[in-house]
C-alpha cells in the first residue's frame, strides 16, 4: 500500500480537520520541540546493550492502545525518513488514513545542506516544548495493557 504524504503547511490544515500528529522522534527530540498538538511515540529506541538504534518493539502496541485503526493519522519526524517507515508499519498493521509529513520537524535536506523540503518549525507553524503527560511517550506507554 502507498502512503499519502504531506507537507507541513497542509498538515497543518489537515489537523484542524480532526488529523492527529505522531511524532515518531525520539523523546529527547520532541521534548526540544514538537508540532503543538503532537503525541510522542518513536518507532525507534537506542537498544540498552548496543546504544544503537532499532524498531521500538511497543510502537504498535503503543498506538493500538490510543487510536483505532480508522483514525486520521499524520506522522512526522525530523526530515520525514522515520516517519516514512513508521507510516509503513502502521498501514501493514491495517491503519487506513495514515499520512507522512515530508520536512518533518527540522526540513529535509540534501547532501551539501541544501533545504530541499521545509520542516513544520521552519515554516513557522505552532511549536511546543512542554511535554504534558497526555502526550509524552512515558504517559502514552503507561497506558499500554
Amino acid at each position: 500500500m502507498a502512503i499519502g504524504q504531506t507537507r507541513p503547511e497542509e498538515a497543518y490544515e489537515l489537523l484542524q480537520q480532526g488529523y492527529r500528529y505522531i511524532d515518531v522522534r525520539t523523546e529527547p527530540e520532541f521534548t526540544n520541540g514538537h508540532p503543538a498538538t503532537a503525541v510522542n511515540i518513536p518507532v525507534v529506541v537506542p537498544d540498552p546493550m548496543t546504544g544503537q538504534m532499532v524498531v521500538n518493539a511497543d510502537f504498535l502496541a503503543v498506538v493500538a492502545t490510543h487510536f483505532d485503526k480508522a483514525a486520521k493519522l499524520i506522522l512526522g519526524c525530523q526530515s520525514g525518513m522515520r516517519s516514512q517507515r513508521a507510516a509503513a508499519l502502521l498501514a501493514q498493521a491495517g491503519y487506513t488514513d495514515v499520512l507522512n509529513m515530508q520536512g518533518g520537524f527540522g526540513g529535509a535536506r540534501d547532501p551539501s545542506g541544501r533545504s530541499i523540503v521545509s520542516g513544520w518549525a521552519e515554516c513557522g507553524l505552532p511549536v511546543c516544548q512542554d511535554c504534558e503527560a497526555d502526550s509524552s511517550y512515558a504517559g502514552l506507554r503507561a497506558a499500554v495493557k
